[in-house]
This record gives structure tokens, C-alpha cells and sequence, in this order.
């Protein structure tokens, strides 16, 4: 979890820098840490987390969860 954390204070610099190339990088690494941190907790992979995502984005769009 610290590493999501630190990918996350990583991009906050980038957006504070208003640098763009570091901020794609940085999303990019926090995608990786979270990939990583969910694999090796619970073996979920990002295509699951996708999925669980887009549900949760169309309850939201229906106006519910």
C-alpha cells in the first residue's frame, strides 16, 4: 500500500508542477502499484477491477449503487 501512496504523492507533484508528461508517467505508475498491490493481496487482476469499476459507474449513472 505505501508504494500506491507514494505513486500517489509522486502525481500530486506532477499536477502541482502542472507538468504533463510527469503526470501521464505518474498515473501510469500509480495504475502499476495498484496492478501490483492487487494481485499480490488478493490475486484480483486490473481486468477484474475494470469490471468491478464499470459496475459501480453504471449504478452511478442510474442513480444508484
Amino acid at each position: 500500500f505505501s508504494k500506491i501512496k507514494e505513486e500517489f504523492e509522486e502525481l500530486e507533484d506532477a499536477v502541482k508542477q502542472q507538468d504533463p508528461v510527469m503526470i501521464l508517467c505518474e498515473c501510469s505508475d500509480l495504475i502499476g502499484a495498484i496492478k501490483h498491490y492487487t494481485k499480490d493481496n488478493w490475486n484480483i487482476n486490473m481486468e477484474d477491477l475494470i469490471k468491478f469499476n464499470n459496475k459501480t459507474e453504471n449504478a452511478f449513472k442510474k442513480g444508484r449503487r
